[in-house]
């Protein structure tokens, strides 16, 4: 699996819109939440095409990632794989480079999961740890690791 993240402009507003709805419309319908028109929106209201890579796999656009650098952390954003592309360790492979990088620069990752969703399980199992909750999230952070020491 050959992994690699292309820039988005703005006239990719519309696919990356998509990508969205596709990605969550099962966990929303099953909280009784899915409007595609809220959706598009909430995303475009702070969609930064500077901060957004599209995920491709041997060639093949299978969702995308936007990450936000605050001053003392990452806030992963969005992270999202089409639903014919989940389950075969896309996005395992996307954190592994998220966490590569973050480390790197000893920052800490902070996102938010709509509570109900599949994505949870998903960040817990790669080491997020819930710091909050809300009525419709559950916020995660996870530390950066230390760097091993050589003896």
């Amino acid at each position: 699996m050959n992994i690699a993240f292309s820039p988005t402009t703005q006239s990719d507003a519309d696919t990356l819109v998509a990508i969205r709805i596709a990605a969550m419309r099962e966990s929303l319908e099953r909280i009784g939440r899915f409007d595609p028109q809220r959706a598009r929106e909430r995303f475009l209201a702070s969609f930064d095409p500077a901060l957004c890579r599209f995920i491709e796999v041997d060639g093949v656009q299978s969702g995308f990632i936007l990450i936000r650098p605050q001053e003392d952390h990452w806030l992963l954003d969005h992270l999202y794989i089409l639903p014919e592309h989940q389950g075969k360790g896309i996005g395992a492979a996307v954190l592994r480079d998220v966490f590569a990088n973050a480390d790197a620069q000893r920052m800490p990752i902070h996102l938010g999961a709509l509570r109900g969703s599949d994505s949870n399980r998903f960040y817990q199992r790669h080491g997020f740890i819930q710091s909050d909750e809300a009525e419709w999230d559950i916020y995660y952070v996870r530390q950066p690791s230390q760097p091993k020491v050589e003896s």
